[in-house]
């Protein structure tokens, strides 16, 4: 037999690449989203007024808001243009119960939750079937229907709506700066489970079946119930939004659900970068404090806002904080 001389291979160079620069491993560092909680919790020393307090708190629900509906569009990519009507059912919900059954608002969370469930069923179950602009045009018109029920029945206040809600913990949060910081803790925790959910191995599924849904199907994921609990999940979180909402102003009523509050929603979740969390919180921020800053102009503020808007999505295209996808 021939002696069969080993000859190892040479040792493979390390191909020298382009590392991650500072500012990727800046806005990919795990302690970004304590710091962001940490300007919020310090905001109140800095400005205090009343009506400071007021907008800041209206900007951290908002954020809600956005983060459930980005769970919808940015993780799942279902086009909802009837958002407002989950904040509507979870407003109304906690309303009637503490004003009509004298519930505490607290103990009607429970409830919201259940009824927020059943409406992403009802409104989900026969719409998510279809895709692309047909689904745009029908969660439209399920929003619609939503604020014109609140608007008709006896038991909503009809057009004049809820009003006497009680606070979130009663007495305890009648104090605005209280009751900012006990909505901040509260949507810093919806955040971060928004964040957990969109890692998990339903959220994977919700990616794939947004890039490409007849793959998705083809590979083994049942799309039509993947898409259900992104919807329902979007409704829980819109629904626990309605109820910090309605323990905020203490008065609810129709024209606070209609279809331009679904669109700023939608705005802030695309000017922020879908399926991104943390820009969706910088994008709803974004959308929620910038017509206050502009105040100054009067009359037109919504214009410059909408100009500034347009500049930011022609310069940003694929929004502030884009997502980037850490599977290899």
């Amino acid at each position: 037999m021939n002696d069969v001389t080993k000859v190892d291979d040479p040792p493979v160079k390390p191909v020298k690449g382009r590392g991650p620069t500072f500012i990727t491993r800046f806005l990919e560092s795990r302690h970004l989203g304590w710091a962001g909680l940490a300007i919020g919790l310090l905001a109140p020393f800095v400005i205090a007024t009343p009506y400071a307090i007021s907008v800041m708190t209206s900007a951290v629900i908002f954020v809600m808001l956005s983060v459930g509906l980005n769970i919808v569009v940015g993780y799942c990519g279902l086009l909802d243009l009837g958002y407002a009507a989950f904040f509507a059912v979870g407003a109304y919900t906690s309303g009637v119960a503490s004003t009509k059954l004298h519930l505490p608002l607290l103990a009607t969370v429970p409830l919201v939750i259940v009824v927020t469930l059943i409406a992403g069923i009802v409104i989900g179950g026969p719409t998510l079937r279809l895709r692309s602009d047909y689904l745009a045009i029908v969660t439209l018109g399920f929003g619609e229907i939503i604020r014109i029920i609140a608007n008709n029945l006896d038991v909503t206040g009809g057009p004049d709506g809820i009003y006497g809600i009680p606070g979130l913990f009663g007495d305890a949060t009648s104090d605005p700066v209280v009751f900012y910081y006990v909505v901040l803790v509260i949507v810093a925790v919806a955040v971060l489970l928004a964040a957990r959910l969109g890692r998990s191995r339903i959220g994977r599924a919700w990616r794939f079946i947004r890039e490409d849904e007849d793959a998705a199907e083809a590979m083994g994921v049942h799309t039509y119930k993947v898409k259900l609990a992104a919807y329902m999940a979007g409704a829980v979180w819109g629904g626990l939004a309605g109820v910090l909402f309605g323990a905020q102003l203490s008065a609810i009523s129709p024209a606070s659900f209609t279809f331009l509050q679904s669109a700023l929603v939608l705005m802030a979740v695309v000017l922020g970068g879908m399926g991104s969390t943390p820009g969706v919180v910088i994008g709803a921020i974004v959308i929620s404090l910038l017509p206050e800053m502009l105040r100054g102009l009067a009359d037109y503020r919504f214009f410059v806002f909408g100009v500034l808007l347009i500049i930011m999505m022609i310069a940003r295209p694929q929004g502030l904080w884009p997502h980037r996808s850490r599977e290899r």
